[in-house]
């Protein structure tokens, strides 16, 4: 980029395509990336920005031949977005291909792209070493340019021959010099080379969202042979395919990431690398290359990848976070849902996170919730322990909550909504215990997610509520124990406490057990504020614990003492990322699984042994649903937390101020508002 008096200066970009002018993420990612859209003609120093081999490009070609001026030829990335960028509400793109040599799809002539996978020496250990991990997360994630489809749909049993369709007048097929009838010739060869084969054609997704033809049809079917329509996981169909055909679909360079070696009948970007049996190899392409160093180009080097949270170019590990977070949504949201249990400032929030794909229907109980969705065909669901129907999702705060409690009608930034159970009932299994276990198997990519992640809470003191407060107050001397006090009428302690049940019998049973230790006693944040009951009498209180603590956050107190005793508190979960030793008499989600010393029995099915790191990826990373209170969109847990840490966060208007202090009144007769 060019510079004056030591700073960047934007390259003047002039555009002849409307797109580029109403495409606002468009215009963003093209400033980011140091481009100063104009309209007008160019001089000899300016580019002119095509999109690819679009319709428009014609123009923007002429008018560069014209005035002299370089060209600059933009197309998406390879990951784009759930939707086709042509469907209704799709989401506009996460990544773009910005190249001032060609286009990517067009082997008539060098690429950028052509030229890092010829010319970059690829063999940085780093470098390749985020191309295996993002494989494995992409495969994982079932991540694809378009990822709106359901990973669990049943694909054909293995063995069989598959084809891949693209979208008829596609420019990266023109581009080839194929035709419908080169498409004819490769299903001709897979019949030939694969005698008696099952062989399924797999449609393009635009076909699929009836946008655009392709180039098979059910005309081409029968036999041995099945078109595939269905939105099925690319992924779960490479998997068992026992060779693949293709012209040029991306789908040809994600068989290759899978394993295979696919049969390529055009010259996209992945052939000629020595990777794929071609039928017109580019002569240009004589380097033979690994896997890595394939998706190391064409992923992570070649790409301009954009966080549209940050509002900043990112690299591709950013991207694939941000598309993972709005796959799961629209993918456990597609149905659409029905809520029951869910108070009336709460409503808000379950809109805001379940219904991007169909507006959450509400109704009265968990009976008429279930009836209302088998009739149609949504999901049901229930907020925390209420009694429900089998089937029934249950909905929860997660554990980077807020800033601010929700008996205060703070709404929250994190749910989880659990198939199985609650994550604070060991009566059961629920899905957090099962992501535990799994997470003993992490691979390394995710465990530094997860360490960086537990790096980001305790620099900036985040915790689930993120109160805030004063330091702590001068404090005895002595072996410290901080005991976090609870919501006595907390569903979390009825079903997850069996002896203990109270803030007065926590405190006596760590007294006995500990005579000389200097007991420390922190009110839970709603008893304190007077919006719940668990009140421990002052008296009683005072022979018991050596100072009450109030009005101090829990990340500063755990910072002064050598171990916690709860019930079943998630401060206990705070205090093991900070490295604090945990006792817990009590069943938490943290409990059982050799992090913790547990006086309670704990259910035999935690027989997993987790590290710390492992066990916060599937707390805070796997288990909860995040949505991001600047932009309103799902998003990964480390947006959260930066908006917590930054203070970047919407405050309740006042009726919910007002209204929360009309349930602090009523704290001893909660079964007029918890409801």
């Amino acid at each position: 980029m060019p510079e004056t008096a030591g700073r960047p200066r934007a390259r003047r970009l002039f555009v002849y395509n409307g797109g580029f002018l109403g495409d606002a993420r468009l215009r963003r990612i093209l400033t980011l990336a140091g481009y100063d859209i104009r309209v007008g003609l160019p001089a000899s120093q300016d580019m002119v920005g095509i999109w690819g081999a679009s319709p428009t490009a014609a123009r923007g070609l002429r008018v560069a031949r014209a005035r002299g001026a370089g060209v600059l030829r933009v197309e998406d990335a390879f990951l784009r977005s759930v939707l086709p960028g042509r469907a209704r509400g799709a989401a506009p793109p996460l990544g773009l291909m910005l190249d001032g040599q060609g286009v990517h799809f067009d082997p008539s002539r060098p690429s950028a792209l052509e030229s890092i996978l010829a010319g970059h020496s690829l063999d940085d250990t780093a470098l390749l070493n985020r191309a295996r991990d993002a494989i494995t997360r992409i495969r994982a994630g079932h991540l694809t340019k378009y990822t709106g489809f359901v990973p669990e749909t049943p694909v054909p049993s293995p063995g069989y021959v598959l084809v891949v369709d693209q979208s008829a007048g596609d420019a990266a097929v023109t581009a080839s010099g194929a035709t419908r009838a080169t498409f004819h010739e490769m299903l001709a060869f897979a019949r030939i080379e694969n005698p008696g084969a099952e062989i399924l054609i797999k449609t393009h997704p635009e076909t699929a969202h009836g946008l655009r033809p392709g180039h098979f049809s059910s005309d081409d079917a029968g036999g041995t042979v099945r078109l595939v329509t269905d939105p099925v996981s690319p992924w779960a169909l490479l998997e068992g395919a026992v060779a693949v055909y293709t012209v040029s679909s991306q789908m040809g360079f994600e068989a290759i990431l899978a394993g295979h070696r696919p049969r390529v009948f055009g010259q996209p970007f992945y052939a000629g690398w020595g990777l794929s049996q071609d039928e017109t190899p580019p002569p240009r392409r004589v380097r033979r290359l690994t896997r890595a160093q394939l998706f190391a180009g064409a992923m992570i080097l070649a790409p301009t990848w954009y966080d549209p949270f940050r509002d900043r170019l990112c690299p591709l590990e950013d991207a694939l976070a941000t598309l993972e977070a709005e796959t799961r949504a629209w993918r456990e949201d597609r149905a659409g849902w029905v809520a029951a249990g869910m108070r009336l400032w709460k409503r808000g929030a379950v809109q805001g996170f379940f219904g991007g794909q169909r507006a959450v229907r509400f109704a009265p109980d968990a009976d008429s919730a279930a009836a209302r969705a088998a009739a149609t065909g949504r999901r049901a669901m229930v907020w925390g322990a209420a009694a429900a129907p089998p089937g029934t999702v249950r909905v929860e705060d997660g554990f980077l909550r807020s800033r601010g409690l929700g008996a205060a009608l703070v709404a929250p930034l994190s749910l989880v909504a659990d198939d199985l159970g609650l994550c604070y009932d060991p009566a059961r299994e629920n899905r957090l215990e099962r992501l535990i276990a799994a997470a003993c198997a992490l691979p390394q990519a995710e465990r530094l997610r997860a360490e960086r992640l537990i790096a980001r809470l305790c620099e900036a003191g985040l915790s689930k509520y993120n109160l805030g407060g004063a330091s702590p107050p001068p404090l005895p001397e002595g072996h410290r124990i901080l005991v976090p006090g609870q919501v006595e009428d907390d569903a979390a302690i009825q079903l997850g406490c069996p002896a203990e049940r109270t803030n007065r019998a926590l405190l006596e049973r760590c007294r006995a057990e500990n005579p000389k230790a200097v007991i420390l006693y922190k009110p839970h944040p709603d008893v304190e504020a007077g919006l719940r009951p668990g009140t421990v009498d002052p008296a009683i209180l005072q022979g018991l614990a050596d100072r009450v603590i109030e009005g101090t956050g829990a990340p500063e107190l755990l910072a002064e003492v050598d171990e916690v005793w709860t019930l079943c508190s998630g401060l206990g979960f705070e205090a093991l990322i900070r490295r604090v030793p945990v006792t817990c008499l009590g069943v938490p989600f943290y409990a059982g699984w050799g992090l913790t010393r547990d006086l309670a029995p704990v259910p035999a099915r935690r027989a997993a042994r987790p590290d710390l790191v492992a066990l916060v990826h599937a707390v805070l990373i796997a288990y909860p649903r995040y949505r991001d209170p600047v932009t309103g969109r799902p998003c990964p847990a480390e947006i959260v937390a930066d908006r917590l840490a930054s203070g970047a966060l919407p405050r309740p208007g006042p009726g919910l101020r007002a209204l929360s202090k009309v349930q602090g009144l009523l704290a001893g007769k909660a079964y007029l508002w918890w409801r």
